[in-house]
């Protein structure tokens, strides 16, 4: 491996700087995405005050657009090449890689039934999005709710957390009514 498992701003920007250069996509440690969310983990925990904790959110703030920067350009490598090393990829990469495949499936499986005039099963795919439960919180006060699966949900207070239809929960957070609870919540 070209890149050590110890991650500063330094090595970052280096490892950037190298992607950019290069058109085909570099092997970097299998560990780099985590070591980097160490990196900015420990910076995030450090309290200083002053200019030094200036310097420090500078610091954060760089490493950030930098982490950014660098998973987008990956990112676009891997999606605009024939000619991928498989070895090279991250485990986080091949995750979102993951969810382009699953999306490409669902295209096709769209295209599929409308075109053998499967319109039960278009319905009942509708149906059970409509009606799979997600997990949200709650950041207002929300009364009793009926939702897409005929059921009664609620009432809630802010902070509350519920498992609801996707339908009833992604009205609730177009409003800014709730927020959907991921993994890292």
């Amino acid at each position: 491996m070209s890149e050590t498992n110890q991650i500063d701003i330094n090595s970052l920007h280096h490892t950037v700087l190298r992607e950019i250069e290069n058109d085909s996509l570099l092997e970097i440690d299998p560990n780099f995405y985590r070591d980097l969310a160490d990196f900015i983990g420990n910076l995030r925990k450090q309290e200083f005050d002053g200019v030094e904790s200036k310097i420090k959110d500078t610091m954060i703030e760089m490493a950030s657009e930098l982490s950014s920067l660098l998973i987008n350009l990956r990112l676009n490598k891997i999606l605009n090449s024939s000619e991928i090393e498989i070895g090279f990829l991250l485990d986080e990469e091949k995750f979102i890689l993951d969810s382009k495949e699953e999306e490409k499936e669902r295209i096709e499986m769209i295209i599929s039934a409308t075109i053998h005039g499967k319109s039960k099963f278009l319905e009942s795919l509708a149906q059970n999005h409509k009606t799979k439960k997600i997990v949200i919180r709650f950041l207002n006060e929300v009364d009793e709710i009926v939702g897409a699966d005929l059921e009664k949900y609620g009432p809630f207070k802010p902070e509350d957390i519920a498992t609801i239809p996707y339908e009833n929960a992604q009205a609730l957070i177009s409003k800014n009514i709730a927020t959907k609870v991921r993994w890292e919540d």
